[in-house]
This record gives C-alpha cells, sequence and structure tokens, in this order.
C-alpha cells in the first residue's frame, strides 16, 4: 500500500533501469498500466484510443543464423493490430535512432505471412525514453517522427511512428514549473520514472493516486516490487552493469576529445613547420593541409589502440573507412 501521512519515505528501486521498467509497464496483470501511459504517450483522438492489449515476449528470434538477436525492453499488440515497442535507455550510445529504425522495421517486417497482402501490415510504433539530452535541434521533450514528403509535408503513411522522451528536458520544464503533474497525464507517467530519486515528484505522485486508480496501481505494484528481496539483488546487478556502461562510454568520450586534441595539434604544427622550411606560401598552406591530413591519421591510429570501430573512427575524423584500415598496416 502507498505511505501514509508521516510514515517515513520508502526505499524504490527506480524504474530508469530497464529491468525495473519491465516489472511494472511490461508484466502480464499490469495491462491496465501500459494502456494507460500509451494513451498518454500517443495522443490517440477519444474514439481510437487503446482499451485491449497483449503484452508479447519481447525477444526477436533470428530468421537466419546471422541475424543480430534483438531483445526489446517492453513489446505489445493492441486489440487493432497496432504493433508497439518502448526501450529505456540511459546512456547515448550515439544510435538511437538507428537503433529505433532498425528494431521498427523488424517488428514491422515480421508482420508478413505467407498469402498475407501488403495492405494489412499495421501500424508499428517505436518509443524511445531516454535519460540524456538527443535531439539538439529542440528543448521539446517530446518528439514524434513520421513519414512526410519533404516540400509540401504531406504525410505519405501512418504506418511509422517513432517517438523520442527526453527525461532531462522534461525534469528541467517540471523544474522550472512550465508543466504540472496535476495536470498532464504524459508527464506523469514519464516522471514517475524519477520518483525513485526525486522525494517531491513522489509525494505529488502519491497524492495523485489518491484519484487515479491506475497510477494506484502503479506504485503500489512499484511499492511490492521495491520490496522483494530477489528482485531487488536482480535489480542492483542490472543497475552495476549499466552504469559500468556508461561510465565506459564517458571514458571513450573523453579519450576520443584527448586523441582529437593531441593528433589535430601535432598534425597542424607538422605541416606549418614543413610550410616555414619550404619558405614559401605555396608550401606553408600545402604544409597546413598535410598537418591535418596528418593529425587524422595520428588521431585514428590512437583511437584503432584504444580498440574504437572503424565506422565510429572514421565519423570523428572524417577519414574513410579504406584509409583508417590503410593505417593499421
Amino acid at each position: 500500500m502507498l505511505r501514509e501521512a508521516g510514515e517515513s519515505l520508502k526505499e524504490f528501486i527506480s524504474l530508469k533501469i530497464d529491468y525495473a521498467f519491465k516489472l511494472i509497464f511490461g508484466k502480464e496483470g499490469n495491462e491496465a498500466i501500459l494502456i494507460a501511459f500509451l494513451n498518454a504517450a500517443l495522443k490517440l483522438p477519444q474514439e481510437s484510443r487503446i482499451e485491449e492489449i497483449t503484452i508479447i515476449n519481447p525477444e526477436l528470434n533470428k530468421e537466419y543464423p546471422e541475424d543480430k538477436k534483438s531483445i526489446l525492453d517492453v513489446r505489445a499488440i493492441t486489440s487493432q493490430g497496432m504493433q508497439i515497442n518502448i526501450e529505456i535507455q540511459l546512456s547515448n550510445q550515439y544510435d538511437m535512432e538507428k537503433r529505433s529504425l532498425y528494431y521498427w522495421a523488424q517488428m514491422y517486417s515480421r508482420q508478413i505471412r505467407e498469402g498475407m497482402a501488403y495492405k494489412e501490415l499495421t501500424k508499428t510504433v517505436s518509443i524511445n525514453i531516454v535519460d540524456f539530452n538527443y535531439l539538439k535541434q529542440t528543448s521539446n521533450y517530446h518528439n514524434v517522427f513520421h513519414l512526410y514528403e519533404d516540400e509540401e509535408k504531406f504525410q505519405l503513411t501512418d504506418v511509422l511512428e517513432i517517438h523520442f522522451m527526453e527525461l532531462p528536458k522534461l525534469l528541467a520544464k517540471w523544474r522550472r514549473r512550465e508543466i504540472s503533474l496535476w495536470e498532464n497525464e504524459l508527464v506523469r507517467w514519464l516522471l514517475l520514472l524519477e520518483g525513485a530519486d526525486n522525494q517531491e515528484i513522489l509525494q505529488i505522485l502519491e497524492e495523485i493516486a489518491m484519484k487515479d486508480p491506475v497510477l494506484y496501481q502503479a506504485m503500489n505494484a512499484w511499492e511490492e516490487t521495491s520490496e522483494d528481496p530477489r528482485i531487488r539483488e536482480a535489480y542492483f546487478d542490472r543497475r552495476k552493469a549499466i552504469l559500468d556502461e556508461k561510465a565506459a562510454i564517458r571514458e571513450a568520450e573523453l579519450r576520443l576529445q584527448e586523441a582529437l586534441e593531441e593528433g589535430m595539434a601535432k598534425g597542424i604544427a607538422e605541416g606549418r613547420a614543413k610550410g616555414i622550411a619550404e619558405g614559401k606560401a605555396e608550401g606553408k598552406a600545402e604544409g597546413r593541409a598535410e598537418g591535418r591530413a596528418e593529425g587524422r591519421a595520428e588521431v585514428a591510429k590512437k583511437l584503432l589502440v584504444l580498440g574504437f570501430e572503424i565506422t565510429k573512427i572514421a565519423e570523428a575524423t572524417g577519414l574513410s573507412e579504406e584509409e583508417i584500415s590503410g593505417l593499421k598496416d
């Protein structure tokens, strides 16, 4: 049961950890919770709101042995056949848009069966909840993408829908009191994910839950889950793995920046020296250009030693993958 007035605050597990999120939003028996979140997120008209949903196996089986195995966080299908995937991500691996499209494509394409017409393929929705600022072009915390014509902006089809929900942007707006948990249902569900780390949010949600039976169910399920010793043990194991991964990504970012600065400085210095030695303006320009190229090559070599993927090195340095592969020799 929810905390009584005057009762000490409980220690909830964080719903931003995918393992915990699935236990509340992706568990059979909690369909009402998932439906409430999706109706708030998808902003469907009253006549199209989700009333029934089936939570299904989140694992997308491989069609061929060489295929990549994919396990989604929460996967469901509505009574109208809409396919839905929810992913929650704590660390920026700089691939969310491509990963989201990949998962979307897998869910969409695997609907097809022998003898089935393409027109029978149903709408497929991917929802990404991220605990970092991702879309630099906007301050909106919730952005939705579809397929539109470039110039006249008309929609080709509604079968593709991809959402990005950025928790830091949402939290910043709430702290500035630009949004309200009382007035916005999606804000309520998303800030539930912040409740383990923010007692003010938790207390407001407890008040709202006394008038919202589905939120009340969610918070009770969250409390019971948080008190289960076996779940807590598995949760902390998963939390440690995620935080270790997040730390590794941050260290890689710092090493990349350091390598870029060091390599470019060295390359440009060598290029200038070469240009000055030749004593010609043309030589100076050529030397600087060669220096930049040498600087990029120097950076690429350092990143290869650090174990970065060739595709990532190409993005960071501007060198082609073939040029980078040649540096291994």
